[in-house]
């Protein structure tokens, strides 16, 4: 059966839920509870602890034993794991992630824009996509919040939001926990972490990884010998201080270090065609340099109990970042020359202070979040671009300034006239931003004299937004609740490096905002062995923030237009049962029908029909099974093996220079561990492969003079070994 037939398949039977005015809320980290059923899963997607089904999102989670066993340790490695979410490099730079969810996101890489789906670590929010393919050394859990977030993620989340949560240091307690893994492709990774006990109110937790893996397509010409090599290493820091059961401090600092090789980028004819990967690049591509991208920060995270009902949480953060990236556009296709050459170089640093409250009512009919939060950004991009067709090399200098301010506040009313089973919640967000960016540019022509350009971009825009959300939700049985949902999304607005003229640069661009309108069904049945959650929506999207290419030979020069208007319509469900104790199976589907309503060019003209919502596959599934085997004489064996697959997605927003499409593809993974080892407490070993039917797919496919494309993982396998103590 095609791939086609079976998404259309798994559509109608979603469809029928959605009929029912029944929304859904997926989740990916069900892990077996001791009795055999599904456990509950803690998330603090709203600031709080509570329990994933008690939570009004559409939310996915992955827990630390499903981390581990898909191999996610950073943000690139959700990628095909999480229905309606696409992660793909950016073809400058593979370090740089493009992060669309429900259709909505940013896939440009400048310094002056932020992208639509907010990137949180421990509640810090990471603003640049450069680097953002970055590793974190311990990771406990990973949230994904599908869905405008205006109101606790409010900084830019008309997509939604991602929170990295890493494990913090215990108390009392010495451990350890060191993992090396071997396979193919020369992959080599360790990992190594260790908590450190410090009297009775004190703890340290240290972790540091190392990866290296080889690229899969070599270098013929001058510079490194491999396109696409890994090479990082994450390291982190952690101090817990609990001097009282009524206050915690806690200190971390991370670093991400990448000198990953550049990605290799094919030629590529346009859909259905399809190019094979190759296994070596051109003998006429000069001097390939590895990226070099450092991420780091500090943070530093305080809670007070004032009281039973009341907790006061600082959250103030530094975050720097440095990147370096190159990339050669499909040297030897038509001649020895590169159709482009790009060089480029940022630096930035942000500063953040969050304070929340969070609380509630002695009865608990009321529980409430509010606070404030503030953002302030600078830093600057030098870029180096060289054209053959125009014997053209462009410098671009872009220093940058952003201040963003907000109020926020969600309050949640559960009456007891009700038995406490309808809670409504509304919340709000007034914010404040920003912007400035300037742009100065210098020209060679034709490896003559550098010609400063006398034009300077100079562009300073203020923002401001409110956006509010309503949600009723109504507990039908004890593990059955349906809830219905109203939010608004904003993203600021900016500007644009590439833009066509500096009066474009100058203009700038105007925000972007979201109504996200959502119904959605959670609920637990067969004694706790069943779980499905399921949700529907419809966006009404306002003042798009498209990057259109403006010239068809040359991939830097865009312009960005407030499209217009739009409609997203979804779906996405999640099916777990265990039947057992030791077996598990589950499903994760997601629907996207999203449309352009209205593009007005600068005649007034419509033009929505010559556009197209990018990295919007229609279709996304996920399907996996777990099955352990206890009391063996060699310990427990536990085998995992996971599909994921997509439909067909348009990479380019306007379908003008050709139908830049990648087509459906599917991903089969596999792995099996042995634990519990007799006379070897806490020692794993596991054998992995991923894409192990050596699927040749694109993971991006662009317009840069010609048809170019990344290709997606070839199959990798390999052996985990790990201890912990």
């Amino acid at each position: 059966m095609s791939v086609r037939l079976d998404f259309t398949s798994v559509y109608k039977i979603m469809l029928m839920g959605a009929s029912a005015s029944i929304a859904i809320t997926p989740a990916m980290a069900q892990e077996t509870a001791p009795d055999g059923g599904l456990e509950e899963i803690i998330v603090t997607a709203q600031k709080r602890e509570e329990s994933l089904q008690d939570t009004p999102i559409s939310l996915a989670v992955f827990g630390s034993e499903g981390l581990a066993t898909k191999g996610i340790s950073g943000l690139v490695d959700l990628r095909s794991h999480v229905p309606n979410l696409q992660l793909t490099p950016h073809p400058n730079s593979a370090s740089t992630t493009q992060i669309f969810m429900r259709g909505v996101g940013l896939a440009d890489d400048q310094i002056t824009q932020d992208g639509s789906v907010a990137v949180y670590m421990d509640g810090v929010y990471v603003a640049r996509s450069q680097g953002q393919a970055l590793e974190v050394a311990e990771l406990e859990r990973v949230e994904v919040l599908r869905g405008p977030q205006g109101t606790l993620y409010g900084r830019n989340a008309t997509g939604g939001a991602i929170n990295f949560v890493t494990r913090k240091p215990e108390l009392g307690d010495f451990g350890a926990k060191l993992q090396a893994t071997v396979g193919n492709l020369n992959n080599r990774r360790y990992k190594a972490a260790v908590n450190i006990p410090m009297g009775e109110t004190l703890a340290a937790r240290l972790s540091y990884a190392n990866i290296r893996q080889d690229g899969f397509v070599k270098n013929l010409g001058t510079g490194v010998d491999r396109w696409g090599d890994k090479r990082r290493e994450a390291m982190r820091a952690d101090i817990y201080w609990q001097p009282s059961d009524a206050f915690n401090l806690r200190y971390s600092y991370d670093r991400s270090n990448i000198d990953d090789t550049p990605a290799f980028l094919a030629f590529s004819p346009l859909y259905p065609l399809k190019a094979d990967c190759p296994v070596a690049g051109s003998e006429h591509v000069r001097d390939l340099l590895p990226n070099e991208v450092v991420s780091q920060g500090h943070s530093l995270t305080a809670e007070w109990d004032v009281g039973d009902a009341l907790t006061v949480r600082s959250i103030t953060a530094h975050r720097k970042l440095r990147n370096f990236q190159n990339q050669d556009y499909l040297s030897g296709i038509t001649g020895p020359a590169p159709f482009q050459k790009n060089q480029s170089n940022a630096h930035q640093k942000q500063w953040s202070q969050e304070i929340q409250l969070v609380g509630d009512t002695a009865n608990g009919e009321i529980n409430y979040v509010a606070g404030l939060y503030w953002f302030s950004e600078d830093g600057s991009n030098f870029s180096n671009s060289y054209t053959t067709s125009r014997a053209t090399r462009t410098f671009t200098t872009t220093p940058i300034s952003n201040r963003s301010f907000a109020l926020f506040s969600q309050v949640t009313y559960s009456p007891e006239w009700a038995d406490s089973r309808l809670h409504i919640t509304a919340g709000a967000r007034h914010s404040w931003d920003k912007r400035e960016a300037m742009m100065f540019k210098k020209t060679q022509k034709d490896g003559g004299s550098i010609i400063d350009d006398p034009a300077i971009g100079d562009g300073s825009r203020k923002f401001k937004d409110f956006s509010p959300s309503l949600v009723v939700a109504y507990d039908l049985a004890d593990h059955v609740n349906i809830y219905g949902k109203v939010v608004r999304g904003y993203k600021s607005g900016g500007y644009n490096t590439r833009a066509s003229s500096i009066e474009a640069f100058d203009r700038g661009f105007g925000a972007e905002s979201l109504w996200s309108y959502e119904a959605g069904l959670k609920s637990q049945w067969l004694d706790n062995k069943l779980r499905f959650n399921i949700a529907s929506f419809l966006a009404k999207y306002n003042d798009i923030q498209v990057n259109v290419q403006s010239d068809p030979d040359n991939i830097r020069i865009t312009d960005v237009l407030n499209a217009g208007k739009a409609t997203i319509k979804g779906v996405e469900a999640d099916l777990t049962l265990v039947p057992t104790k030791g077996l598990r199976f589950s499903l994760n589907y997601g629907y996207l029908d999203p449309q352009y309503d209205e593009i007005l060019d600068a005649t007034g003209k419509d033009i929505s029909s010559k556009f197209r919502f990018n990295l919007a596959p229609k279709h996304s599934l996920a399907v996996e099974a777990n099955y352990e085997i206890y009391d063996l004489p060699i310990g427990t064996l536990a085998a995992n093996i996971n599909y994921t697959m997509q439909s067909k997605v348009y990479t380019s927003a306007t379908i003008s220079s050709g139908k830049y499409i990648t087509g459906d593809y599917g991903l089969l993974n596999a792995r099996l561990s042995l634990t519990e080892i007799p006379g070897l407490d806490g020692l794993r070993l596991s054998a992995w492969g991923r894409n192990l039917t050596d699927k040749q797919y694109y993971t991006m496919q662009f317009n840069v003079g010609a048809p170019a494309a990344l290709f997606g993982d070839p199959r990798t396998y390999g052996l985990d070994l790990s201890f912990e103590f």
